[in-house]
């Protein structure tokens, strides 16, 4: 099934500059920031200084009285029209969801919740208006550590509750019938291996600050938003509002970066939707980077408890894992559901024949958390990817070797996993191969034996990432099983112009990752137009009045195949047009490169391409009887079944066992995200994803202080590493198409971040292995790798 760098000629598989980057490169675009309207008003938010506390007053009026202010309100004073932020994932019935107004009326809960608003004539004068507002607070006792949490004594992040558990989910294989019974597999067991991993607090640093402007000066409540998810919100906007959804318009603007952290419906966004109502004039408000630092929504945040059951020889029997998921103090729209997006990921690559998965969500007086790049699935990647090198150890196998003994072989698939997917195609076999060549694998392992028999002070160490992911989020049925409040279909449409240019209309919402260029490579290739004569429109939801956005890896996986949908219902349309024009049957017509001509034709007499027809389709002197003059088609489509990438990330790591500084020397990521149809596309989400999963592994973590002040509140203390501290990255491909998909593409937005965490992490334990460590907590920054040396804290 693998198939390496074949290419079917035309735009599809070229490696086209985007066609989006001039205008983003160079500034000449429309940032949400870089909206002004007549007599616009600015917003800005006074932010809770505590974790917990109740308020017992709020006194605007002084505010009030300050230079250019319009208007000044606390929660109290729009408890009324507010409502609550929504959550749209209940994953279980008796799951805990308490209320999460924008402004907090009685309570905060965590430190950057707001608690005041102020309008103003502008920026400045709101900002200075804040603080004059008067609040007191009765400080209440707060809870941020997920077992105190769960203790019978706990401190609650919300009383009304009486508990800090918002749900536990469960899934068993032996119970759901895709797999034995766990504790069967333990009972035969020869080697169990216990581990606790915790995947440290992480915050989204996408390059524009969340940013909003609300009209409701006009027939509609028009929104402009930097936000991954323009349709979304409209709905959700509508339902919380009140406001019929026909009167609300999103409207995304270029957006620049998101993992995950865009896809929600803000405090922010609901703030200055109400200010709007409330001055009936524009008004903007735009965060800065410690507001978006403090109040944007985290990821990750779980403890991780691994037990693996396996045989001497390494063959792997079954799979405990017991998760404790930090919710924040509040829900986001899909915070309970992104630790499950993870259960189904933990049997990875490997055909292991028992597994069982608890989850228990968890409130604390922190920032709500939610997706963060990947989303659950480089969590769960993380965890079996760093047992597994564990295991190798234990059965002193070389982790490759382990890796080869338990994974899905190519010629498996379609393979039935143990937690209830079917993957549809992989070759982990070839990835790996790949990658172990372009590393220099066994080379790096004679260097790594004499330095440790020279007792080096500077280790290397070897880390290995085989990974796969659940992409195209979808489908429906799928997600709706699972209490998902929404579908994962999407739509396109295609509307062919009188001169044959043609314009798009998808319902994803790209935020960076180059649609229009990809887009237009696909239509290009379905109607035989040039990729320079497609307009690709997304993000306003008058302009693409369906849709279900970007995330999830979804886009291409989803929204392509819509596309090509919507393309072949354009050809069909054409078909008996340029039939009437060749004064042919329809039956005698072929279609290819863009032009339909009469079968068994020489090849010189010219036939008719879709311009032709779209002009035939203008003027309409002349269409067959009963043929509607149009060609536009429009396309949803919600797909049986994800997608599933795969690769192998291979890392060397030098660890200087005096200083704990880490380097990493070498890098290779050998990915197959299916069918490519742009490499320079691929390559560089592949090598984005792989510096955020580096950051994790090695620079970031959210820190919180002991009565909930966040510590790491900017760019100082909070290390997002630059270029200067990342590797050369050695990327390569193999190409397993999607065998139901008509592009045969499986998406690539996360594979680089699920993949790299571990491998980075791997490598750094493998150099100090002989120094008896056997695990170092992320990020593992000089003084947790020297501590874990000196045999002191290595948790």
């Amino acid at each position: 099934m693998t198939v390496t760098h074949e290419r079917p000629s035309g735009e599809v598989g070229t490696a086209r500059r985007r066609k989006e980057d001039a205008r983003l490169i160079t500034g000449r675009t429309m940032w949400t920031e870089n909206i002004t309207l007549p007599g616009m008003l600015h917003l800005a938010i006074l932010r809770s200084p505590m974790a917990h506390a109740r308020i017992t007053r709020v006194d605007t009026s002084a505010a009030l009285r300050e230079p250019g202010v319009v208007a000044a309100f606390s929660g109290r004073d729009v408890a009324d029209v507010q409502g609550s932020l929504p959550c749209a994932w209940p994953v279980t019935e008796d799951m805990v969801l308490p209320d999460h107004p924008p402004v907090a009326v009685d309570e905060v809960r965590h430190v950057g919740e707001a608690v005041a608003v102020v309008v103003a004539r502008d920026r400045a004068s709101a900002v200075d208006a804040l603080a004059a507002i008067e609040i007191d607070y009765e400080p209440l006792p707060v809870v941020l550590d997920m077992p105190e949490a769960l203790a019978e004594d706990a401190r609650l992040v919300h009383a009304d509750k009486g508990t800090n558990k918002a749900y536990t989910w469960i899934f068993d294989s032996g119970e759901a019938g895709t797999g034995q019974s766990v504790d069967a597999a333990f009972a035969d067991a020869e080697v169990v291996i216990k581990r606790r991993y915790v995947q440290q607090r992480l915050i989204p640093a996408f390059m524009e600050p969340r940013s909003v402007v609300v009209d409701p000066t006009g027939d509609q409540q028009t929104v402009w938003s930097a936000t991954q998810i323009p349709h979304i919100l409209r709905f959700l906007m509508a339902v919380v509002t009140g406001t019929p959804e026909h009167k609300v318009r999103v409207i995304a603007p270029d957006v620049g970066g998101g993992f995950g952290g865009k896809l929600q419906v803000t405090a922010e966004e609901m703030i200055a939707f109400i200010a709007a109502q409330r001055v009936r004039k524009p008004v903007k408000y735009t965060e800065t980077r410690s507001d978006s630092i403090l109040s944007a929504h985290h990821g990750r945040d779980q403890i991780q408890e691994l037990e693996l059951a396996a045989r001497r020889d390494g063959t792997v029997l079954g799979l405990r894992v017991r998760l404790l998921a930090n919710m924040g103090a509040y829900m986001g729209l899909v915070t309970p559901g992104v630790p499950l997006l993870g259960a189904f990921m933990y049997n990875a690559i490997y055909k292991f024949p028992a597994y069982r998965f608890e989850c228990t969500g968890v409130f604390t007086n922190t920032t709500l958390t939610d997706a963060y790049r990947g989303a659950g699935r480089p969590e769960a990647t993380y965890a079996i990817e760093r047992i597994m090198d564990e295991l190798a150890v234990e059965v002193g196998q070389d982790p490759i070797e382990v890796r080869r003994r338990n994974w899905i072989g190519h010629e498996e698939f379609p393979f039935n996993t143990v937690a209830g997917l079917t993957y549809d195609s992989g070759n982990y076999e070839a990835a790996t191969d790949k990658a172990l060549a372009l590393f220099g694998y066994d080379e790096l392992r004679r260097e790594q034996a004499a330095r440790r028999s020279a007792k080096d002070p500077v280790q290397l160490g070897i880390g290995v990432s085989t990974y796969t992911e659940m992409c195209g989020l979808a489908p429906s049925r799928v997600l709706g099983a699972l209490r998902y409040g929404a579908g994962g279909w999407e739509s396109a449409s295609v509307r062919v112009l009188p001169t044959g240019k043609v314009e798009v209309v998808t319902g994803t919402s790209p935020h960076g990752q180059g649609h229009e260029t990809a887009w237009s490579q696909i239509v290009a290739d379905q109607l035989g137009v040039a990729f320079e004569d497609v307009e690709v429109l997304h993000g306003d939801t008058r302009t693409s009045h369906k849709g279900l956005d970007t995330y999830g890896s979804r886009s291409l996986a989803v929204g392509g195949f819509a596309l090509v949908n919507a393309c072949q219902r354009v050809v069909d349309k054409a078909k008996p047009i340029a039939a009437h024009l060749l004064e042919c049957d329809v039956s005698d017509l072929e279609f290819s490169g863009g032009t339909f001509r009469v079968r068994g034709a020489p090849s010189d007499v010219a036939g008719k391409t879709i311009a032709d027809c779209s002009l035939a389709v203008f003027a309409a002197h002349d269409l067959p009887d009963g043929v509607e003059p149009t060609l536009d088609a429009e396309a949803t489509y919600d797909p049986a079944n994800f997608s599933f990438p795969h690769g192998t990330h291979l890392c060397a790591t030098e660890v200087d066992t005096e200083t704990g500084r880490v380097s990493i020397r070498s890098y290779v990521a050998v990915d197959d995200v299916g069918r490519v149809i742009n490499p320079l596309i691929v390559e560089g989400q592949v090598h984005g994803g792989v510096a955020q999963g580096i950051a994790q592994a090695l620079f970031e973590e959210a820190v919180y202080d002991a009565d909930g002040n966040l510590l790491t509140g900017t760019f100082v203390d909070y290390t997002v590493p630059s270029a200067a501290d990342l590797p050369d990255i050695v990327s390569d491909r193999t190409e397993t198409p999607a065998p139901d998909h008509p592009l045969g593409v499986k998406g690539v937005g996360e594979a680089g971040t699920i993949a790299s965490t571990p491998a980075v992490v791997n490598a750094v334990v493998d150099a100090l292995r002989p120094y008896g460590v056997n695990d170092i907590r992320m990020p593992c920054t000089p003084e947790r790798v020297w501590r874990a040396v000196q045999g002191g804290d290595r948790s």
